[in-house]
C-alpha cells in the first residue's frame, strides 16, 4: 500500500527521523497540529469539489453511453459474442466427430499409414560438396578443335606483322 508514492518503509524511516530530529514531546504536538490541517483540507469545499469532480470523470463513459442510447447496442454486441462463441464450440464438436469417423474409416480399411505418419531415424544424407581442383590446367588448356571447324588461332599464338619488332639473335 502506498500513500503519495510513499510505501510503508519510507514512512517508517521519515517517523525515525522525525523522532530523531524532534524528540518524544515535540512529535506529539506535531501530530495533532499535522492532523488538524489533514481535517481542514478534508472538510474544505475545495477538497470535496476534487472528490466530486474525479467520479465525475470516473463514470463519465457510462453516463455519455447512457445518454446517446448505447446501452442497448453494448447487450446487442455481448449478445453477437456469446452467439459466436457457442457457434464455434459447436463447429469445435462437429470437427471432432468428423477427425473420429474418418479415423475409424481408416482403421476399418486397414490401410497401413505408418509409413506417412511415423518419423525417419536417419536425417537425410546432405550434399557433398567437392573442393577445387588444385589442378588448374583445366582453365588454360585450349579448347579441342570439333570436326568440321577450323581453328581459330589464339591471340597469343599470332605472330607479329612486323619482322623489326621480333628479336634477332646476334
Amino acid at each position: 500500500m502506498e500513500i503519495f508514492g510513499i510505501g510503508p518503509l519510507e514512512v517508517l524511516l521519515i517517523l525515525v527521523i522525525a523522532l530523531i530530529v524532534m524528540g518524544p514531546n515535540d512529535m506529539v504536538k506535531t501530530g495533532r497540529t499535522i492532523g488538524k490541517f489533514l481535517r481542514q483540507i478534508v472538510k474544505s469545499p475545495t477538497w470535496q469539489a476534487v472528490q466530486q469532480t474525479s467520479r465525475d470523470l470516473r463514470y463519465l463513459p457510462n453516463k455519455l453511453m447512457r445518454e446517446a442510447g448505447m446501452e442497448e447496442e453494448v447487450e446487442q454486441l455481448k449478445e453477437i459474442g456469446k452467439n459466436v462463441n457457442a457457434m464455434g464450440a459447436a463447429m469445435h464438436t462437429s470437427l471432432q466427430e468428423q477427425i473420429s469417423k474418418v479415423d475409424q474409416e481408416l482403421q476399418q480399411s486397414g490401410e497401413d499409414l505408418s509409413a506417412w505418419t511415423t518419423a525417419v531415424d536417419e536425417p537425410p544424407a546432405e550434399p557433398v560438396i567437392q573442393p577445387p581442383a588444385k589442378d588448374l590446367s583445366a582453365w588454360t588448356t585450349a579448347p579441342e578443335e570439333t570436326p568440321g571447324e577450323p581453328a581459330t588461332p589464339s591471340p597469343a599464338a599470332e605472330q607479329p606483322a612486323n619482322p623489326e619488332s621480333t628479336p634477332t639473335e646476334k
